[in-house]
């Protein structure tokens, strides 16, 4: 048995699609929270970007375990593949439970901790407290969902996602508009749905991958090793990107009590998702083809698909970007009537097309290179240039200069487009091709 190997457009648009429908769900949760305040809309937002700080940890399996299923798919070894998913099950599970009691039991004092904005916190602790209570949800999706595209399958973790948010819009306008629930209601909407999508990617996996019946096996521990060696360097970088990220929004919250400046980047965060839903899926679907390729040996065939799909992406993302930034104000319209608000996301859009240049190149190459077993390189990178450019230009540009949000997002752009130059070079430099994981068994 193997893989069943697709092109890159056969798994890019069910990828896109389904990254698209994740984006349209806190576009969705966003258009909605704008009938109650603004203020709901930003502590959201920020809840969300530090649930997202704390839940890293699940990412040091499932982003080591599709480096490992798809190299060993790629070799015709599944049984390892489904190995490794099992390992890969256990932890999360383990994890994601003790984090949830984490979130749940505390949320409140780590909203202090991070200076939340006095306004938003009532709204930021609600929703941090069942979202992030829940979060054990966001540890085991990733494991099945990351399990069927291995094996290309990308239309099961699509309709979960698609269903997931038809039954959120559903629930979010029943606890909304039915029984004024607010926050809460969107919360709990939220959790819901997640459950909705977990059961959907279980039964698919159950029923559409048999690899546990390949004879295939290697010792559990080497299986964990490799997915840790790849695991942890990638989580690490997702922690630094985290971090850098909570550090950015306690900037924005400093720079006005009103919660003007946080909010703005709530609001460009939902349109500029759209741009980058191409670049993720584009990303997601090469590194698929990464993995099967390198376990196969096909280094030639790897070097020019990541490219190719580099420079599909760019091409994609700036199109979408320009459109936002051209139709800006009938966009944001459907969110805010706030002459000053529509303006200042207007201006943020603009310097997001050359965002989302480096961004989508940064996610290509070095999800490619993560794939490869490459994973350490990246992360150095992103150490030094997060927090010189990302965190450092928010301060300096934004607080310093008094460009608030606008030179957050000048620290933006700078940071992902110097980090996509060296995600470039080190592909360019072939280096990737001796780190394959099937040699080590």
């Amino acid at each position: 048995m193997e893989g069943n190997r697709k092109t890159l457009k056969q798994l890019f648009i069910p990828i896109s699609l389904e990254t698209l429908c994740y984006m349209l769900a806190g576009m969705v949760d966003t258009l909605m929270l704008s009938s109650v305040n603004d203020e709901a809309v930003g502590a959201v937002g920020t809840s969300n970007t530090y649930i997202g700080m704390f839940i890293i940890m699940f990412s040091i399996i499932s982003s080591g375990m599709i480096a490992v299923m798809t190299q060993y798919i790629g070799a015709g070894k599944v049984g390892i593949a489904y190995q490794a998913r099992q390992i890969g099950l256990v932890f999360n599970a383990v994890f994601g439970v003790l984090l949830s009691l984490f979130l749940f039991f505390f949320s409140g004092q780590i909203l202090e901790l991070v200076g939340v904005a006095p306004l938003l916190m009532p709204y930021a602790k609600t929703y941090l407290r069942i979202v992030g209570g829940c979060c054990f949800l966001n540890a085991m999706i990733p494991i099945f969902s990351s399990y069927l595209r291995a094996f290309g399958h990308t239309k099961p973790p699509l309709a979960a996602t698609l269903s997931a948010n038809v039954i959120n819009v559903v629930l979010n306008a029943v606890f909304l508009f039915g029984f004024h629930m607010g926050v809460q209601g969107v919360a709990i909407a939220t959790v819901l749905s997640r459950f909705l999508n977990l059961v959907v990617v279980f039964a698919a996996s159950h029923y559409l991958v048999d690899a546990h019946k390949a004879p295939e096996r290697i010792e559990n521990k080497l299986v964990l090793r490799q997915i840790i060696k790849i695991g942890l360097p990638a989580a690490f970088e997702t922690a630094l990107y985290n971090l850098a990220m909570a550090l950015m929004t306690r900037f924005l919250n400093q720079m006005d009590e009103g919660g003007i400046n946080v909010t703005a980047r709530s609001y460009a965060m939902q349109i500029t998702n759209f741009s980058y839903c191409v670049g993720a899926a584009l990303a997601q679907a090469n590194a698929i083809m990464t993995g099967w390729r390198i376990g196969a040996k096909e280094f030639e065939a790897c070097d020019k698909g990541t490219k190719k799909a580099a420079i599909t992406g760019i091409l994609a993302a700036v199109i979408i970007a320009s459109l936002f930034a051209i139709f800006s104000r009938p966009i944001l319209r459907l969110f805010t009537d706030a002459p000053e608000m529509i303006t200042l996301v207007g201006r943020i859009l603009l310097i997001d097309i050359i965002l989302e240049i480096g961004r989508v190149s940064n996610l290509v190459f070095g999800s490619a290179l993560k794939v490869s077993g490459d994973a350490v390189f990246p992360t150095i990178i992103a150490a030094v240039f997060m927090y010189l450019c990302a965190v450092g230009g928010t301060w300096f540009f934004g607080i310093h200069l008094g460009f608030m949000v606008i030179g957050a997002y000048i620290g933006l752009a700078m940071d992902e487009c110097i980090r996509a130059i060296c995600m470039f070079l080190r592909w360019q430099s072939g280096r990737w091709r001796d780190k394959g994981l099937v040699k080590e068994s």
